[in-house]
């Protein structure tokens, strides 16, 4: 909603008063909002998360139609098929790099600190020193796609352990029911969103200093188009 409403306006006014301080100020509220998310505690209230996504969506609206009108702006017109190709280009390879960039930050600050928390965890629930320090050791990216789908998975982790079989009724169930895993998790799982999340506003800083460097008012190069209507309009002059 907030893209759908800023992008045109943006746009109109951009076009009245130059790319730069719009599509600028649109970058400094996305990144603010990188920021702002990490105030939000794991168990967060829809309504402050949803805020804080329209002001992204607020700050992209900003940004897109000025920029967009600044680099097609700046390139010659018989050239701008081929800018526009390279922008979306661009565009569209930046989105599939940033998921793996994202991923990759999440899962280091998870495999950071979830193998001592997930081993203290096991331990402060029963569960022996050497099953908990084989399930500890497991590979984080499981533990974040169980996170993703909602799935308690020390049961499984355990089993081949033989561990359960240790352990009381209540334990049992105390370890494989819906809130030990999420509040074991809850602060690695933190840890790697606030990683993630200070890298995106780290990136988005950088683009925020090259969109105040660029030119002030974008130039329509047009020229070129003039002359070549110029010379068609004299080839089709009649012949007496």
């Amino acid at each position: 909603m907030g893209f759908l409403l800023v992008g045109p306006l943006s746009g109109v006014l951009s076009d009245r008063y130059g790319s730069r301080g719009f599509a600028t100020l649109g970058l400094v509220l996305s990144g603010a909002s990188f920021l702002l998310l990490e105030l939000l505690p794991i168990n967060f209230n829809y309504v402050w998360f949803a805020l804080i996504i329209l002001l992204f969506a607020v700050g992209m609206g900003f940004f897109m139609s000025p920029n967009t009108a600044s680099v097609m702006n700046s390139i010659p017109p018989d050239q701008r098929g081929a800018g526009g190709g390279m922008l979306n280009t661009f565009q569209n390879s930046a989105q599939v790099l940033s998921m793996g960039l994202f991923f990759h930050h999440r899962h280091a600050g998870l495999a950071a600190s979830l193998p001592t928390h997930l081993y203290q965890g096991l331990m402060s629930a029963g569960v022996p020193s050497a099953a908990a320090h084989q399930v500890a050791g497991e590979p984080p990216i499981s533990s974040l796609f169980s996170a993703f789908l909602g799935y308690n998975p020390v049961q499984q982790l355990l089993g081949p352990t033989g561990a359960l079989e240790h352990l009381s009724a209540s334990q049992t169930a105390y370890v494989t029911g819906r809130s030990f895993f999420p509040r074991l998790i809850e602060q690695p799982f933190a840890q790697g969103l606030h990683l993630a999340f200070d890298f995106a506003a780290g990136a988005t800083l950088v683009a925020v200093v090259a969109s105040a460097l660029r030119g002030g008012r974008s130039t329509h190069v047009t020229e070129p188009l003039v002359d070549e209507l110029a010379e068609g309009a004299a080839d089709m002059r009649p012949v007496r």
